[in-house]
């Protein structure tokens, strides 16, 4: 039977129903990459244990336990699967996407085993993120007039989106250093971007399910995280950090997208001046973390690529607070940053980009500023 045919079919099903079809992929969408992911983790754990596949805690590393962290392999098989049958749609419009996030498979699988080399990881970031800002045209075309720029030149479109996707894709490494909070932070980032698509209306309804499915897959990946239990636990690795990085970039690029007016017939026309300002503020925590992070380790005189304990997890630990109220503490004051700046999208983007960051970064330099206070 033919796929058209077949989907035809579940499309009547459903009518008679009375379930429309994005309301089930949706749905199926989120609970199958949660089962999978669940399920595929145990077996993952078994291997892991036996070939000693485990995180050494390091320097910088604040467990004192040898962990598996190959999660994010799970979340890749259950992405790559639900992704593809139920929000099918993205994978014909951007034909780079998968081939992108099996080079990204790749890459963290041999980074959390062997540990590669930083110079090869970032040549081989470079030439995923070309893959589909050059190959499917996921791009920055306009600034909204964010320092006075609005359209943008092909080339300097091509070489910022590369870079966006580049400095995402690591944020989201960085962030990775307590229990719960990259996986805790993804989730909400796809469902303020999942949400804001629906609010947008049908026309980007595969998007709505891609970021439905993030979070399942995630959902499915925390359970064990965030286990009480050690021989339960895993992380996600940089195989798991580097394709959430990668996937909420794509989200985040696509949305200031849709506030371009492409003039096409089908496509509906939305204006929203401070779009680039609303997506910074959704991705504001991987954002100002790694800025921090690499600002300080300048100011230092040390190179922004070694490892260190400044980020904002970790002033939060030596506080004395535990993974997860680490964790809580941020993604609180992270929903609390988003609510600033949806209350405030109407005003100049500039304004509300200076707002954010400075929230941002006054967020960061809290726990260092209790610390300096205990002492």
């Amino acid at each position: 039977m033919h796929s058209g045919n077949f989907m035809q079919q579940i499309k009547f099903l459903l009518q008679d129903l009375g379930i429309p079809l994005f309301y089930a992929k949706l749905v199926l969408g989120i609970l199958f990459s949660f089962l999978i992911t669940f399920y595929s983790i145990p077996p993952i754990l078994k291997i892991s244990l036996q070939k000693n596949l485990i995180d050494e805690p390091g320097v910088r590393s604040s467990h004192l336990r040898k962990i598996p962290n190959l999660g994010g392999i799970a979340m890749f098989f259950s992405l790559s699967v639900c992704a593809s049958i139920f929000a099918f749609e993205l994978f014909e419009i951007y034909k780079f996407l998968f081939a992108s996030l099996v080079i990204l498979l790749y890459i963290g699988v041999m980074d959390d085993i062997v540990v590669m080399r930083a110079y090869k990881k970032l040549i081989a970031q470079i030439v995923v993120t070309s893959l589909i800002v050059i190959g499917s045209d996921v791009r920055i075309r306009n600034f909204f007039g964010l320092f006075a720029i609005y359209e943008l030149n092909y080339y300097v479109s091509v070489f910022i989106s590369i870079f966006t996707f580049i400095i995402l894709i690591n944020a989201f490494n960085l962030i990775d250093g307590i229990d719960g909070l990259a996986g805790t932070c993804s989730i909400l980032c796809s469902a303020m971007f999942g949400i804001s698509y629906f609010r947008l209306g049908e026309y980007n309804y595969p998007l709505v399910v891609l970021s439905g499915v993030i979070i399942g897959s995630v959902a499915g990946f925390l359970v064990y995280n965030l286990s009480g239990n050690n021989a339960k636990k895993i992380f996600m690795g940089d195989t798991g950090s580097m394709i959430l990085g990668f996937l909420l970039a794509f989200t985040a690029i696509n949305f200031i997208d849709i506030f371009i007016d492409k003039k096409l017939p089908q496509v509906p026309r939305y204006y929203l001046q401070s779009a680039p300002a609303i997506a910074m503020a959704i991705l504001i925590l991987p954002i100002t973390d790694t800025l921090n992070v690499i600002i300080i380790r300048l100011i230092l005189g040390k190179s922004p690529f070694i490892a260190d304990r400044n980020h904002i997890h970790h002033s939060l630990l030596d506080l004395g607070l535990s993974h997860k109220k680490s964790t809580f503490y941020i993604i609180t004051y992270f929903i609390f940053i988003v609510m600033v700046a949806y209350f405030f999208r109407h005003i100049n983007v500039n304004l509300l980009l200076m707002v954010i960051l400075m929230l941002g970064f006054i967020g960061a330099y809290i726990p260092k500023l209790i610390l300096l206070l205990r002492k």
